[in-house]
């Protein structure tokens, strides 16, 4: 192959790699500025607030969650930072307001039901078997973003939120978390491209402390 056709067409892959990360930025950014411009929206309509902060949340969970990660809105890698989880945050304050006193089971039944399309009984242990998770991820027919990702980062955040909000974790909702939080270590020790992995990884184990320690909200 010609000298100069190689040097055409190691520049157009430059140009196209260039081109796509230049349209994930303004995607990015788009998402994070209609997230932002919502969270000031929804402030006016409702005492509860929009998305996730230290200045509103439970004292308790301030003692017990110090880290940086978790209260960060834009961080990707955070519980309520991607859109996934930002929207199961406001999923599950919708849903506490209109049942101030239930049990946070009942918001995740539903979760579970409409987010992962599956049984409520079915979110179990099960789920947990890494040539389970690998098999489902190489199947073209399976859209593990939504039935894994999606599903356990809404189950991570509806949990979390909790915490947030009420300074604790009902003990039944813990199972789930748990389960939730080491599916996902395992569906990113399997994403072995993926170059935000081990922190993905390093963040999820930190959670799964938090979780253990969290105690019934006051």
């Amino acid at each position: 192959m010609p000298t100069s056709l190689v040097k055409s067409r190691h520049a157009a892959l430059g140009l196209l790699s260039y081109s796509i990360k230049t349209l994930k930025f303004i995607g990015q950014t788009i998402a994070l500025n209609w997230r932002l411009s919502r969270r000031s929206s929804d402030a006016d309509d409702s005492l509860t607030p929009y998305g996730i902060d230290r200045e509103h949340a439970h004292a308790r969970a301030l003692q017990l969650v110090p880290d940086d990660f978790f209260w960060d809105c834009t961080d990707e890698l955070a519980p309520f930072g991607s859109d996934e989880g930002d929207t199961a945050l406001d999923d599950y304050r919708q849903w506490r307001r209109q049942h101030p006193k239930a049990r946070l089971k009942r918001c995740l039944r539903w979760v579970i039901e409409e987010v992962g399309e599956m049984k409520f009984a079915d979110y179990d242990v099960q789920l947990l078997n890494k040539e389970i998770i690998s098999k489902q991820m190489d199947d073209a027919d399976f859209d593990s973003d939504q039935f894994i990702y999606t599903l356990d980062v809404s189950v991570i955040a509806t949990v979390f939120g909790q915490l947030v909000d009420e300074g604790g974790v009902d003990f039944v909702a813990k199972f789930y978390g748990e389960i939730a939080l080491r599916r996902q270590i395992i569906y990113s020790e399997l994403s072995t491209q993926w170059p935000h992995r081990a922190e993905r990884i390093r963040n999820l184990c930190r959670l799964l402390k938090i979780l253990a320690i969290a105690n019934e909200p006051t």
